[in-house]
């Protein structure tokens, strides 16, 4: 694959919100710098995502070099958050996990709650290196991720979405067709390489930096979620389970975990390594 590339980066400074695309970013052990520090979490304090929350997809998040956000949603004025000075962290539950997080300023939690009808928290992971663990079975001793599903990269190659639009076109929800690449919400996207070739990788290096490939990605609900209308269809679930089922998950995708820290550049090489 001697012009495989990376075509681009994605960057979700808020989990479930509309990223940035940035020309690079920096890879840290949990992930690009900046990536899912902050969550919002119910009165319960369980993560809040556009599983329940279809709207998140409206609203942009953009990463400040300071590790401060600003947000901007429909309706709304556009609102500038620090983060916040470091003090008493609440645990917060992300799926299976119990996280250790600060509560942002009221300012931002008002925010939200206004734009979604619903009280909500936006906190911050102040700590990647210690609040959470990549699943251990997947896991080398040290790995951890930020607010992240599961793990700190989200691998996707253009030309497996072409062939799943493809496959699209021949089924029932046609018209719901051709997806573009943000139903998938990766971190990078990789040109030049055939098809699902990425089920048969296990190590790879994008310009500088060293991955290792963990396991499939498991997509859900939110894949049917349109980013710029908050509508949801049938598609790509429907066809994924009809081509793309890999045990009990519905396959799009590669998670990676970094090997070395660095810096990721749109156009960067890409190389299977094994």
């Amino acid at each position: 694959m001697p012009n495989s590339r990376l075509r681009a980066l994605q960057l979700y400074p808020v989990k479930s919100l509309a990223g940035t695309s940035p020309g690079s970013a920096a890879v840290e052990p949990w992930g690009l710098a900046g990536d899912r520090r902050w969550l919002l979490v119910d009165e319960e304090r369980r993560h809040v995502t556009q599983r329940s929350r279809p709207r998140l997809a409206l609203a942009v998040a953009e990463a400040r070099p300071d590790g401060g956000i600003g947000l901007s949603a429909p309706g709304m004025q556009d609102l500038s958050v620090e983060v916040p000075a470091p003090g008493a962290t609440v645990p917060v539950q992300v799926w299976r996990d119990k996280v250790d997080a600060v509560p942002a300023s009221a300012e931002a939690a008002e925010w939200f709650s206004t734009y979604l009808g619903t009280e909500v928290t936006l906190v911050h992971m102040d700590d990647p290196a210690v609040r959470r663990s990549v699943d251990q079975d997947f896991a080398q001793p040290g790995d951890t991720v930020s607010f992240a599903d599961a793990f700190p990269l989200l691998l996707t190659t253009s030309s497996s979405l072409d062939a799943l639009n493809s496959l699209i076109a021949q089924g029932d929800h046609a018209d719901e067709g051709p997806l573009p690449m943000d139903r998938f919400r990766p971190n990078v996207v990789i040109e030049g390489t055939a098809p699902w070739a990425e089920d048969g990788w296990q190590r790879v290096r994008i310009g500088e930096i060293t991955f290792r490939v963990a396991k499939p990605s498991g997509r859900c609900v939110v894949t049917t979620t349109d980013q710029r209308t908050a509508e949801r269809g049938k598609e790509p679930l429907r066809t994924l389970a009809r081509h793309r089922r890999f045990g009990d998950d519905l396959v799009f995708g590669q998670n990676l975990i970094p090997e070395s820290r660095g810096t990721l550049r749109a156009g960067d090489p890409f190389e299977v390594l094994s």
